[in-house]
């Protein structure tokens, strides 16, 4: 049984942590009521766009990181993922993106090195600007797709359902699979 003290670090670590998500409990609450969700969101976020809604299940790390632009809904389920480390990746959602549930963005990748010592116990790789995700304005990114850090999804592209996203995607395509491929041209 926790004391006092423990209920009460525990609460306060809660409302300082730069995260979003129902494993958040001091803050999640917030997400299910229109004016408490923006309150927090503006908060939190790097940048939060008018008309842009975080719904309740999805999550967010290293809010600080992350900028979301005008008339973007993040969905549940979804997670974004942005290197809590100094000068590593950063997420970028542009104006009037749609994204299904489940969307899976990731800046950062285990370390993996040496073959003799446990993956756990050899950190992140790659703390790099470099490592950032950029989904230009009016993409559609589809349910459970996944983007691996360093892409960049063009304007009016199509990350079609499922797809695990490995390189930049260019403009007005439609891409699917795994890795994603261009299998479109949008005109």
């Amino acid at each position: 049984m926790l004391s006092v003290h423990e209920i009460v670090n525990r609460w306060q670590f809660f409302l300082r942590v730069d995260r979003v998500g129902p494993d958040i409990p001091a803050t999640h609450w917030k997400l299910h009521f229109k004016s408490t969700n923006l309150e927090l969101c503006k908060k939190k976020f790097k940048h939060f766009g008018l008309g842009s809604e975080f719904r309740p299940g999805a999550y967010a790390n290293t809010c600080s990181k992350i900028s979301i632009g005008a008339n973007v809904v993040i969905r549940p389920g979804t997670f974004l993922f942005a290197d809590p480390n100094t000068g590593g990746g950063e997420i970028t959602i542009e104006d009037d993106v749609l994204m299904g549930p489940n969307v899976q963005c990731f800046t950062t990748n285990h370390e993996f090195l040496n073959p003799n010592e446990p993956i756990i116990s050899q950190g992140y790789s790659n703390h790099s600007k470099e490592n950032s995700i950029l989904i230009r304005r009016g993409s559609w990114i589809g349910a459970s797709a996944i983007l691996l850090a360093g892409v960049e999804i063009g304007e009016n592209a199509v990350v079609g359902a499922g797809s695990i996203v490995t390189k930049s995607v260019p403009p007005k395509v439609v891409v699917a699979g795994n890795p994603a491929k261009i299998i479109r041209e949008l005109f």
